[in-house]
C-alpha cells in the first residue's frame, strides 16, 4: 500500500527541545528600560520567525514524471527521457516572482528516484540522461537563478526512493543522508528542505519489483536528519516530521483551517489538528500551505484548461496567507523546462493584483489610540509604522483591550491586516473589528487567532469615520504589530485555453446526457474545485455519467481527476468501464480496469484505449471506491484522440 503526504501521520516520535528561546530573548528589554511583556507560551525559533516573514514562495515539481506524463514515477525509468528542449532556470524564477513569491523549492528528487544533480551516489540521475550531454545540474542552475533574482533556495528530496536496490533497509539510510548532504552543502544558502509524507510502497526497488513496508518513525531517524539539515544549513527550516520546524496544513487544496493557530501538541501528527493547530500546543509547528496551480502536482498538457484563475489564487492566498500560514504554490516546468505560457499570464495577473491590492496602506496618517499602553515604547501608533519589531501592548492585567484609529476623511477601504510580534507567542485568542458608520459602530468581522498574520477581505469598500480593534480573548497582554487597512484591487481576468496539446479535447463542448447522481456538470467545468459527489456505488447499484461529444469523434481514451479536497468519508473509484456508441442506444466496450494508486496519489488517471474508437457518447461505470468510504467523489473527466 502507498501513502501519500495527505495521509502521513507524523514521521517522528521524538520532538525537539524548547523551540523560541533565541526569539524570546530577543524580546526581553534591556536594563532600565520599561518592560517587554514576557513571552505567552510555545514561542518560534529565530529561524522559524525569520520563515514567518517569507510568506509566499513557488513549489517547482519537475522530474522525470514531467516526460512520462505521471505523478508517481515507478522508479524502472530510462534516464535519457529525461530531455528537456529549453531548460531556463531564470524564467521560471521569473514567473514565480511575477507571482510575488519570495523564493522556490524545487524537488530535487522525487519518488522515482532520479537525481537532478551531479551526483555520484547512483545511475538513475541527470548524469545520464541527453540534458547537456549528461552535464546538466538542474539544481545548480535554479540555485544560481534564485540568487540572481534575489530569490530564496530551498530543495524537496523525497524520502521515499522507488528506484533504490537498498530502500526499506539500512544501507539505504546512509545513501539519503548522502545525497542530503549533498544538497545543503553545494548549492549555497537553503531557507527550507521539504521531506515528502509519501513513504513505504511498491517499487522497482532495483529489479526487485515488490512493495515494502516501512515504520517510518524507526526507519528514518527523523530527529538526526533534522539534525544534519541544521547543522548543515542553521537557517533552513525543516517541512513536517514532529520535531520539524513546519508543519503540514493537513490537505493539498490551499486551504488553511480557520482558525489555524501555528502550535501544536507534542506528539504525532494528527491530520485534523494539523489544518487548524491548536491553542495553547506545547511546539511552535506553524503551518505551510501547499497546493498546485493545477490539479497535478507535474506538467500535463491535459491540464492546461485546468490552471487556476488568478481570482482563485486570491482566494487561496487570502485562505493560506491570510490565515498566518506560508503558501507554498507549485508551478510545474513543462517539457520544455519553462513555466508554460498560460499559467506565467495567470501568476502576473495575481501578483500584480496583490502587489497593487498591499501597496499603500490606507491607515497610514491615521491617529490611534488604545483603552490601554504598556508606556511609550509600546505605545498604539506603533502598529502604524511597518515595522515587525515594534508593537502595541498594555500592561499584564489589561487582556481584553481597544485599539482605535482616527481614520482621515474618505478613507475606503475592504481589506484589513492584523500581525502580533510573534517572539512573544500567539496572545490573542478570540477579536473583532467593529467600524464607525453614521455615528453607529458596527461589528465586521470576529474570528479567532491573529498570529503571524489574519487578512479580512469585507464583501464591500466602507468608509468608516473610525475604525478599531477589540481583543474579546486573550491569554496574555497583546503584542499587535500591525492593524492596516487597503483597498483591493482586482486581478485582470486570463481567458482559459483548451490546451497546447491538440490531441486533448475541449470537455466545456461536451454535456452530461444522463448520471447516476445530480451536478454531474461539474465534471466538465475544467475546475478541479468542483466536485461531484454522490453515496459510494453498491454491489448492482454502480456509479456512472454518460456525456455527448458533441459531434462523432476519433476517442483514443479518456481522463479522469480525483478529488485532491480533504472530504470526509470520500474516496475516488477504484476502476472503471468505459462504453462508447454513436448514437446512444448502442453501447460497446471499450476499455475497462482498475485506476493506478488513485487513492494516495490521487493523481490525474490517463485510461489510452486500445484501438482508436469512432463515438459521440462516452459511458463512464464505477463499481466501487477505492477505499471504503461512504461517497463517491470525482473532480473532472476528460478526453483525447491519441497519445
Amino acid at each position: 500500500m502507498d501513502f501519500s503526504r495527505r495521509r502521513f501521520l507524523a514521521t517522528s516520535a521524538v520532538a525537539t527541545a524548547a523551540l523560541g528561546a533565541d526569539a524570546a530573548q530577543a524580546a526581553r528589554p534591556k536594563l532600565g528600560e520599561v518592560g517587554a511583556p514576557a513571552p505567552s507560551g510555545a514561542v518560534p525559533s529565530e529561524r522559524q520567525w525569520k520563515w514567518h516573514g517569507h510568506e509566499m514562495y513557488a513549489f517547482i515539481h519537475f522530474a522525470m514524471n514531467t516526460f512520462t506524463d505521471k505523478e508517481w514515477g515507478y522508479g524502472d525509468e530510462d534516464p535519457k527521457w529525461f530531455n528537456p528542449t529549453d531548460f531556463n532556470a531564470d524564467q521560471i524564477v521569473a514567473a514565480a516572482k511575477a507571482a510575488g513569491m519570495r523564493g522556490v523549492i524545487l524537488t530535487a528528487k522525487h519518488h522515482d528516484g532520479f537525481c537532478l544533480w551531479q551526483t555520484q551516489t547512483t545511475e538513475h540521475s541527470i548524469r545520464n540522461s541527453p540534458y547537456k550531454q549528461g552535464k546538466g545540474d538542474i539544481v545548480a542552475e535554479m540555485s544560481e537563478a534564485s540568487r540572481k533574482a534575489g530569490m530564496l533556495f530551498g530543495l524537496y528530496l523525497s524520502p521515499w526512493d522507488r528506484n533504490h536496490a537498498e530502500y526499506g533497509r539500512p544501507a539505504y539510510i546512509d545513501y539519503y543522508r548522502t545525497q542530503l548532504t549533498e544538497l545543503c552543502t553545494r548549492y549555497g544558502k537553503l531557507f527550507e528542505v521539504w521531506f515528502d509524507g509519501a513513504n513505504g510502497g511498491d517499487g522497482y526497488y532495483g529489479g526487485a519489483r515488490e512493495a515494502r513496508k516501512i515504520d517510518a518513525p524507526k526507519y528514518y531517524n527523523w530527529p538526526s536528519i533534522v539534525k544534519l539539515v541544521h547543522e548543515l544549513q542553521p537557517d533552513a527550516c525543516t517541512f513536517d516530521p514532529l520535531g520539524a520546524d513546519v508543519r503540514w496544513v493537513g490537505n493539498e487544496d490551499g486551504v488553511a483551517g480557520d482558525p489555524c493557530w501555528p502550535t501544536m501538541p507534542n506528539r504525532l501528527y494528527e491530520q485534523a489538528v494539523g489544518n487548524s493547530g491548536l491553542r495553547g500546543g506545547e511546539l511552535w509547528w506553524p503551518a505551510e500551505t501547499d497546493v498546485s496551480i493545477r490539479p497535478g502536482w507535474f506538467y500535463h498538457a491535459d491540464e492546461d484548461s485546468k490552471v487556476k484563475t488568478p481570482a482563485r489564487l486570491i482566494r487561496l492566498y487570502d485562505e493560506s496567507v491570510g490565515r498566518g500560514t506560508n503558501l507554498n504554490l507549485n508551478l510545474p516546468p513543462d517539457r520544455r523546462g519553462r513555466i508554460a505560457d498560460q499559467d506565467v499570464k495567470i501568476l502576473t495577473s495575481f501578483g500584480d493584483a496583490i502587489r497593487a491590492t498591499f501597496a499603500r496602506d490606507l491607515a497610514q496618517g491615521s491617529v490611534a489610540h488604545a483603552s490601554a499602553t504598556r508606556g511609550s515604547r509600546f505605545a498604539a501608533a506603533n502598529v502604524l509604522d511597518g515595522q515587525r519589531e515594534t508593537y502595541w501592548s498594555t500592561p499584564d492585567a489589561v487582556l481584553t483591550p481597544t485599539l482605535t484609529l482616527d481614520l482621515a476623511p474618505g478613507t475606503r477601504f475592504d481589506v484589513v491586516r492584523l500581525r502580533e510580534f510573534l517572539p512573544l507567542g500567539v496572545r490573542v485568542t478570540r477579536f473583532a473589528v467593529e467600524a464607525e458608520i453614521d455615528g453607529q459602530w458596527q461589528r465586521i468581522a470576529e474570528k479567532e487567532c491573529i498570529g503571524a498574520q489574519r487578512i479580512l477581505r469585507l464583501p464591500q469598500p466602507i468608509a468608516p469615520r473610525r475604525v478599531r480593534l477589540v481583543v474579546l480573548e486573550g491569554s496574555a497582554a497583546p503584542a499587535i504589530s500591525e492593524f492596516g487597512l487597503f483597498a483591493s484591487v482586482a486581478p485582470v481576468d486570463v481567458p482559459v485555453i483548451v490546451s497546447t496539446d491538440p490531441s486533448v479535447l475541449d470537455t466545456t463542448k461536451w454535456s452530461v446526457v444522463s448520471a447516476s447522481a445530480p451536478h454531474a456538470e461539474v465534471l466538465l467545468d475544467n475546475d478541479a474545485g468542483t466536485i461531484w459527489k454522490q453515496p459510494a456505488p453498491q454491489p448492482g447499484q454502480p456509479a456512472n455519467v454518460t456525456v455527448d461529444l458533441g459531434a462523432p469523434t476519433r476517442l483514443g481514451g479518456f481522463t479522469l481527476t480525483p478529488s485532491r479536497q480533504v472530504m470526509a468519508d470520500s474516496a475516488p473509484p477504484k476502476g472503471y468501464l468505459a462504453e462508447t456508441s454513436l448514437d446512444g442506444k448502442t453501447w460497446t466496450r471499450a476499455a475497462a480496469g482498475e485506476f493506478g494508486n488513485i487513492a494516495y496519489a490521487l493523481s490525474t488517471q490517463r485510461i489510452a484505449f486500445p484501438a482508436m474508437v469512432e463515438t459521440r457518447y462516452l459511458r463512464l461505470t464505477f463499481a466501487e471506491t477505492a477505499l471504503p468510504a461512504g461517497k463517491l467523489a470525482i473532480a473532472g473527466i476528460g478526453g483525447f484522440i491519441a497519445r
